[in-house]
């Protein structure tokens, strides 16, 4: 039985230690700086309760998830220059980065959705999108990602592991998996349905935002709206799966003796780009919370 795993992928110096430790400190804090400060904007507005807003808060806090499910640990080998992690927080990480890409990828297939009934049927928005609804498909997304990476961790602690060496920053479930000593055949289903889902979802988003554009060429006042709520979403949606890509491939068909700097870019920029960059181009893009974070921020400065 394997009480310990001995990380590999990093190689930091004692000299400049304390200068990756800073630097990814406040990296962290920022990230989760940005993404409260969206996710209480939204909460405290009454004005911004409409679904659309409502799925970019449950964004952020996954975004606080995934963020978290990272920095805590790599801030812990900086400082302590520790690379040893227990068996057990190993596979509590798994599964909180196994959640945190559920969730994310399920949260963007159900904003496409979103955006496909506001612009293409207008006019039955409301009585599609209830509030009823919108909880209900918010609720059912938490609950499923958590069943899934539930059953996909439970199938993962059953293998015997011949030895405890991750070539990674973080335990992840391809690295944790080649350790086996015994055939992984059905995890190897699993991953493929797990797959397989998303791609359905992928193929969902994509004819959704086929219906979009083609409504919105028909008039300008269309093409207004796509630009200010469903531009945000494919930039979120093009980071995200680009950098989940580049995670996947490189995890199973990149080569050990690349540039390590390189590895560890492409191993960590799912969890780090899009949980730091989402409400900054929500932020940005949508006029209402930009609006109301202005406001918050000037009666904080500006004395009563």
């Amino acid at each position: 039985m394997v009480d310990l795993f001995v990380l590999h992928g990093l190689n930091v110096t004692q000299t400049n230690r304390h200068i990756y430790f800073v630097f990814i400190l406040i990296l962290y804090l920022f990230t989760i700086l940005i993404n409260v400060t969206l996710i209480f904007t939204i909460v405290l507005e009454k004005m911004l309760h409409d679904p659309m807003y409502l799925f970019i808060c449950n964004l952020c806090i996954n975004g606080i998830i995934g963020a978290s499910s990272f920095y805590p640990n790599i801030l812990f080998q900086i400082l302590f220059d520790s690379h040893v992690v227990t068996y057990i927080g190993c596979l509590t990480q798994i599964f909180f980065i196994y959640f945190y890409v559920h969730c994310e990828f399920t949260h963007l297939a159900v904003m496409a959705y979103d955006r496909y009934v506001a612009i293409c049927k207008p006019l039955h928005y409301h009585s599609i999108m209830t509030i009823k609804k919108v909880w209900t498909l918010i609720l059912q997304t938490w609950l499923f990602s958590w069943l899934e990476c539930s059953i996909g961790v439970v199938l993962l602690a059953r293998l015997p592991l011949c030895s405890v060496d991750i070539d990674r920053l973080y335990c992840s479930n391809w690295a944790v998996l080649k350790l086996s000593c015994v055939d992984t055949t059905i995890d190897n289903i699993h991953s493929y349905i797990y797959i397989f889902y998303h791609f359905f979802q992928a193929i969902f988003i994509l004819i959704s935002y086929v219906n979009i554009v083609k409504v919105s060429l028909r008039s300008v006042v269309q093409r207004r709206k796509f630009m200010q709520t469903c531009l945000p979403h494919l930039i979120t949606l093009t980071n995200f799966v680009m950098s989940l890509l580049f995670d996947v491939m490189y995890a199973r068909y990149g080569s050990n003796t690349s540039l390590l700097a390189l590895r560890n870019i492409m191993a960590v920029e799912f969890l780090v780009v899009p949980p730091l960059l989402n409400p900054i181009i929500y932020g940005m893009n949508l006029s209402q919370i930009r609006n109301r974070v202005t406001q918050m921020i000037n009666c904080k400065v500006v004395p009563q």
